[in-house]
C-alpha cells in the first residue's frame, strides 16, 4: 500500500502545491516535472506505478494547477531554485531521479547541472531541445508555427521560454556519468515523416549529455508518452536504478 500526502509549501510568499507518494522505499526521491503550462495531473497514469522504485514527488509550478502565481520570472533557473527550496522544506533528501516532460526536461537538466552531486539519474520524456526554434520549427507548416507562438500565455512569456532554452544551452553541457534515458515519441501528431525523423534525430543528440545513456523510442506515442505508453517511463526508471 502506498501512502500519499498533499501539502502547500511557501516559497517567497507563494504557496506551491505538492503531493508526495511513498511506497516501500524512501529513497531515491523521484521528481516529476511537467511540460510548459502543465502540472501534476500529467503524471497520474504513471506515478502510482513508479513508487515501486522510491518516493515520488509531484508538484505544480507557480501559477499552474493548485499553486499560486509568483512575481518572479518564469525561467528555468528560477524554477530550479524554487524546486530546490521545496525539496528542503519537505525534507526530501537526495539522491534524486529527475523526470522531465517536454519543457520540464529543460528544468531537470538545469537542476542536474547545478546539483550533480544530488542527482542519481535523469529521464527526459520527449524533451524540448534548446535548438528547437532554429533547427526544428522552420520545417513545420505555417499553421503549426502560428499555433506554437500563440501557446505562450499559460506560464511565462515566449521571451521567458526562450531564456530558459538559452540557459540550458549555456549550463547543460555534460552531466558526466549520471545515468540518462531519453524517451522519444515515435508517432507525433501533425508531424510529416520528415519532421518525425528530424525530431528523433534531435532527441538522439541529447544523449551526448551523459556518457552513461540509453535511448527508448515509444513507437505508438504522441507527445504524452507517460499517458500513451507509460510502460516506457517505467522501463526508463528501472534502467536508471540499475545503472546508478
Amino acid at each position: 500500500m502506498s501512502k500519499e500526502y498533499e501539502k502547500y509549501v511557501n516559497i517567497d510568499g507563494v504557496a506551491l502545491y505538492t503531493k508526495v507518494i511513498k511506497g516501500k522505499k524512501d529513497s531515491p526521491v523521484i521528481i516529476m516535472d511537467a511540460g510548459y503550462g502543465d502540472y501534476s495531473k500529467a503524471w497520474y497514469q504513471v506515478a502510482e506505478r513508479i513508487i515501486e522504485y522510491g518516493t515520488v514527488l509531484l508538484y505544480d509550478r507557480a501559477g499552474l494547477g493548485k499553486s499560486e502565481k509568483s512575481p518572479n520570472a518564469r525561467i528555468s533557473s528560477e524554477m530550479v531554485k524554487e524546486l530546490k527550496e521545496l525539496l528542503q522544506q519537505l525534507q526530501l533528501k537526495p539522491p534524486y531521479i529527475l523526470i522531465g516532460h517536454s519543457f520540464g526536461g529543460i528544468n531537470v537538466r538545469l537542476f542536474a547541472s547545478f546539483y550533480p552531486e544530488e542527482t542519481a539519474g535523469l529521464i527526459l520524456i520527449d524533451s524540448t531541445p534548446e535548438n528547437y526554434r532554429d533547427d526544428f520549427l522552420p520545417i513545420m507548416s505555417p499553421e503549426f508555427q502560428e499555433a506554437y507562438y500563440k501557446q505562450f500565455i499559460y506560464e511565462g512569456t515566449y521571451e521567458e521560454f526562450m531564456s530558459s532554452l538559452y540557459e540550458a544551452g549555456l549550463h547543460c553541457k555534460s552531466i558526466g556519468n549520471i545515468p540518462l534515458v531519453i524517451v522519444a515519441a515515435g508517432k507525433k501528431a501533425f508531424y510529416s515523416s520528415e519532421a518525425q525523423v528530424k525530431w528523433l534525430q534531435m532527441q538522439k543528440e541529447l544523449l551526448q549529455l551523459s556518457n552513461n545513456h540509453r535511448l527508448i523510442i515509444a513507437p505508438n506515442s504522441g507527445h504524452y508518452i507517460q499517458r500513451d505508453e507509460p510502460e516506457y517511463v517505467i522501463e526508463a526508471a528501472r534502467w536508471v536504478l540499475s545503472h546508478m
